[in-house]
């Protein structure tokens, strides 16, 4: 299994799992909490089929890589990426990010640029800036995430169950787009993760990218369901073609947040197309 290293805390080294498969121009996939690179299973055999060189990799915390206690803040998941575009030396890359992977993606080309990148898409995103202010009315409730931190505290399967449901939108699309075995999958790989990274998340999902996305100066597609329950839309995805220079937004109707495992063939599509154009 192909490790990376991007720290160390105490004795031991901070290693990032990763996975690259298939030839041709870097797609770069970022996945989403609480899962792993393992969630984009869907999107993995179309983009090799298409002709890709296709790389997954866990963030700190989560699937197969290392799970220390520090380090989920943005700035040091936008460094871990830095070092995987480098010590694999992609050059001509896509980066994906679903969920909290956009944050990677929105963070890492206002930080490091876009020498090694081509184009970006983020799906189901977390920018601009998720907490709501005064400048910021469109945000969402401090009170909100005060109480997903105490739920995941209090009992943090039991929070996982409730967020997984809401991630998939179980009370209507279970037993049709969601299985439950594919449900129970994303509970157990959720559940293997770092208890102290999974609580550390929630500050991370309330950083301001709204400096950070004017220098995005790559083409974007945005993709997002308009049922998403985790990261609403009118927070969100809706917000950001006014903050993107050349980006443009898709929605999915019916979509639920994790729309890359709902409604495959719409968000395959959407990223095939993208990656084909000049």
């Amino acid at each position: 299994m192909p490790y990376i290293t991007v720290g160390e805390e105490n004795s031991g080294a901070i290693d990032l799992y990763y996975e690259d498969h298939g030839q041709g121009k870097p797609v770069v996939l970022i996945h989403g909490f609480p899962l792993s690179g393992h969630s984009w299973e869907r999107q993995l055999p179309v983009l090799l089929d298409a002709g890709h060189r296709v790389i997954t990799y866990d963030r700190r915390g989560f699937g197969d890589s290392s799970q220390p206690t520090t380090g989920y803040t943005y700035d040091t998941f936008a460094a871990d990426l830095d070092v995987l575009m480098e010590n694999l030396d992609l050059w001509e890359s896509t980066l994906v990010g679903f969920s909290m992977g956009t944050g990677e993606v929105t963070r890492y080309l206002a930080a490091y640029g876009s020498s090694r990148v081509n184009k970006a898409s983020l799906i189901a995103p977390i920018p601009p800036f998720l907490l709501k202010t005064d400048d910021n009315p469109e945000g969402v409730d401090q009170s909100v995430f005060d109480g997903i931190m105490a739920a995941i505290v209090a009992d943090r399967p039991a929070y996982l169950k409730a967020f997984l449901d809401d991630f998939y939108n179980v009370d209507k699309l279970g037993g049709t787009r969601i299985s439950e075995q594919a449900w129970q999958l994303s509970w157990n790989v959720a559940a293997a993760a770092s208890a102290k990274g999974t609580l550390d998340c929630v500050p991370a999902w309330l950083t301001d990218f709204r400096d950070d996305l004017p220098k995005n100066n790559v083409p974007t597609l945005i993709i997002q369901g308009d049922e998403d329950r985790i990261l609403p839309i009118d927070s969100t995805g809706r917000r950001l073609p006014a903050l993107i220079a050349n980006s443009r937004l898709i929605e999915i109707p019916g979509g639920p947040h994790n729309i890359g495992w709902t409604h495959p063939a719409e968000v395959n599509q959407a990223l095939i197309d993208f990656l084909a154009e000049k």
